[in-house]
C-alpha cells in the first residue's frame, strides 16, 4: 500500500549508515513513522530538520509495517530562523510535544494546520504568544479543550482574570477575586482582550510567562502525567529561555 501527504518533519533517528527512521505530521494520515534511504546523501542535506515541510510519500507490503518515505522539501523554516534563539526554541518545542504527545496513524488535521501556522508566526515579533496559542490547540487536539470566552461562573464576557483550574474555564474578575490564590491567571491576549496594563515589553512578558504557566499545568497534569510521558526538555528550555528574556527586559 501507499499514501501520498504533506507533512512537517517532527524527528529522526539513525539507522544504519545512510538510513534515518524519519516521523512526520501529515495532513491526512496524522503522525506517521518511516524509513528514508540515503538520508545522509548531498540531495538530502538540510531537507529533514524537525520543523521543515515536506511532500512524502510512503509505501510498504503491509499497512503495520514501517515502511519507507519518499521526501521532497517544501518549507525550510528551521533555515530562516536558525540565528533567531527563541523562535527556534519554540520550533524545537513544538516538534518534541507533538512527537510523544500524539498517538501514531490518527488524523488531526486541525493540528496540522495549526502547526503550519505556527510556523509561519515564529518568525514575527509575536512568535511567542503564537506559540502558546498553539499550546491551547494541543491541548483540545487531544480532548483537553480550554473555554476563554465567557465565565464559569457568572457567563460573562467581560474582564476574563482567571482560569479554573479544575475545569480549564475562565473566570471573571468579580467572581474570582475571591478564590484568587486557587485560579490560574488568564494573559488578555488569550481572553481576546486588551492588556490591562501599559503595553510595554516588560507587559508583553509577563502576559506569555503567565500563559507558559496556564498551559504548562493542563500540559503536566492532563498529558504528561495521564499518560506518564516524561517532561518534554524543548519545552523545558524555552520555558527557561522566556523567564531569562523577561528578567534582561526589566533591567
Amino acid at each position: 500500500m501507499d499514501w501520498r501527504d504533506d507533512a512537517i518533519v517532527l524527528s529522526t533517528r539513525k539507522l544504519g549508515e545512510n538510513s534515518v527512521r524519519l516521523s512526520v505530521l501529515t495532513r491526512d494520515y496524522g503522525r506517521y513513522a518511516g524509513m528514508v534511504r540515503g538520508a545522509t546523501s548531498k540531495s538530502m542535506r538540510g531537507t529533514l530538520e524537525p520543523g521543515n515541510e515536506v511532500r512524502v510519500g510512503w509505501s510498504a507490503r503491509l499497512a503495520e509495517h514501517l515502511g519507507q518515505f519518499r521526501c521532497e522539501l517544501t518549507g525550510a523554516h528551521v533555515a530562516d530562523i536558525l540565528l533567531s534563539p527563541g523562535p527556534l526554541m519554540a520550533l524545537s518545542s513544538a516538534c518534541a510535544m507533538l512527537e510523544v504527545t500524539l498517538p501514531e496513524r490518527e488524523a488531526h488535521s486541525s493540528l496540522y494546520h495549526g502547526t503550519v501556522a505556527l510556523l509561519s508566526a515564529l518568525k514575527s515579533d509575536q512568535w511567542l504568544a503564537a506559540y502558546i496559542r498553539w499550546e491551547v490547540g494541543l491541548l483540545d487536539a487531544l480532548g483537553y479543550a480550554l473555554q476563554f470566552d465567557r465565565c464559569a461562573a457568572t457567563d460573562a464576557t467581560e474582564d476574563l482574570c482567571f482560569v479554573s483550574p479544575k475545569s480549564g474555564r475562565a473566570v471573571s474578575e468579580a467572581a474570582g477575586a475571591a478564590y484568587r490564590d486557587r485560579l490560574l491567571l488568564l494573559p488578555a491576549f488569550l481572553a481576546g482582550q486588551r492588556a490591562t496594563q501599559s503595553n510595554r515589553e516588560t507587559d508583553l512578558y509577563d502576559q506569555c510567562r503567565q500563559g507558559l504557566k496556564l498551559t504548562g499545568f493542563f500540559i503536566h497534569r492532563d498529558i504528561f502525567e495521564v499518560k506518564g510521558v516524561k517532561p518534554v526538555a524543548a519545552r523545558d528550555r524555552l520555558v527557561s529561555h522566556v523567564w531569562r528574556l523577561h528578567d534582561m527586559v526589566e533591567k
